[in-house]
C-alpha cells in the first residue's frame, strides 16, 4: 500500500507560502513579454482558475493560466487578454514541459476558450503513482513531500473579477509553483516501480 495523509495530518502542518514575484498578465504586450521570459526555463508549474458555476449543468470559460518558474509566477487573465496565439505556442510546446494536476479538467476549460493541441504536459496524479504515493489532490501530496498545508481558502472565489485580490493572486500563484515543486522533488527521489 503506498503513502497516504488524513485531513487531520494536513491540518496540523504550517501553510506554506509563494514568496516569489507574481506578475499580472492582462494585455496582449504583457502576453508576449511573458511568454518570451518563459521559453528560457525547461518546467513550468501549471495551472487554471475558472469561476464557479453554482447552477447544475453550467460552466464557465477558464479565466486565468498559471505558469511558475521557481521564483516567479505568471497569472495571464485570459478574461482580459483573450487567448493569443504566443500563449497558445508556450502551451503547445513538446520541449518546455508544463508540470500540473488533474490536467484533463485543465484542458476540459481551456478548450471551451479556444481550440489548440496541448503538449509538453505532464499530470502529477499519474506520475505520484511511480514514487508509492496513493493520495492525488495537490494539497495531499504536497503535505506528504514537504510536510506542509496549501490553503484551498480562494478556489470558488471570482476568477472574472476585475480585479483579483491579493489572496486570489497568492492562492494562484502557490498551486502552480507547488507542481513544479512537487515534481522537482519527485525528480531527485527514488522511484518505487
Amino acid at each position: 500500500m503506498g503513502r497516504t495523509i488524513t485531513k487531520e495530518e494536513i491540518a496540523a502542518f504550517e501553510s506554506e507560502v509563494f514568496t516569489g514575484q507574481i506578475c499580472e498578465i492582462e494585455n496582449p504586450v504583457d502576453v508576449t513579454a511573458a511568454v518570451r521570459y518563459l521559453v528560457n526555463f525547461n518546467h513550468l508549474g501549471f495551472d487554471t482558475e475558472t469561476r464557479p458555476a453554482f447552477r447544475k449543468g453550467t460552466s464557465n470559460e477558464v479565466s486565468l493560466i498559471q505558469l511558475a518558474t521557481n521564483d516567479s509566477c505568471f497569472l495571464f487573465r485570459l478574461n482580459k487578454t483573450g487567448f493569443s496565439t504566443p500563449l497558445i505556442h508556450l502551451l503547445s510546446n513538446p520541449s518546455i514541459l508544463k508540470i500540473g494536476l488533474s490536467l484533463r479538467d485543465d484542458f476540459s476549460s481551456m478548450m471551451r476558450r479556444m481550440k489548440f493541441a496541448p503538449d509538453g504536459f505532464i499530470d502529477l496524479q499519474n506520475l505520484v503513482k511511480k514514487y508509492d504515493i496513493d493520495d492525488i489532490s495537490l494539497q495531499k501530496i504536497y503535505a506528504l513531500l514537504f510536510g506542509k498545508k496549501i490553503s484551498k481558502g480562494q478556489r470558488l472565489s471570482n476568477w472574472d473579477a476585475e480585479l483579483l485580490t491579493e489572496s486570489q493572486k497568492k492562492y494562484a500563484a502557490l498551486d502552480a509553483w507547488a507542481c513544479l515543486k512537487i515534481y522537482e522533488k519527485l525528480c531527485s527521489t527514488k522511484k518505487f516501480t
